[in-house]
């Protein structure tokens, strides 16, 4: 089965999550089939705290892939902060 979720990226005490498309057999840090955006939790003055490319992840999730649980929670706050509109 096919899974958009997070990996970690990032030093010790400073992560950083890439949102990637992968295998849901494939380990934690694993080869990716596309990565579709990125999360930093701990973003300090202007940078970005989260920047998905909402066509490709629904594009994904149309094809049968499944997003993890805070990954689903992540596209519901981008969609509410940029007015995106949920797809049909």
């Amino acid at each position: 089965m096919v899974t958009i979720r997070l990996t970690r990226r990032g030093g010790k005490k400073e992560p950083f999550y890439h949102v990637v498309v992968t295998d849901s057999r494939k380990r934690q840090g694993g080869t990716a089939l596309e990565s579709v955006g990125f999360y930093n939790p701990v973003a300090r003055g202007k940078e970005t705290v989260l920047r998905l490319d909402i066509a490709k992840i629904d594009a994904w999730l149309k094809t049968g892939a499944k997003a993890s649980d805070r990954v689903a929670a992540l596209v519901k706050e981008y969609r509410a902060q940029a007015g995106v509109p949920v797809a049909a």
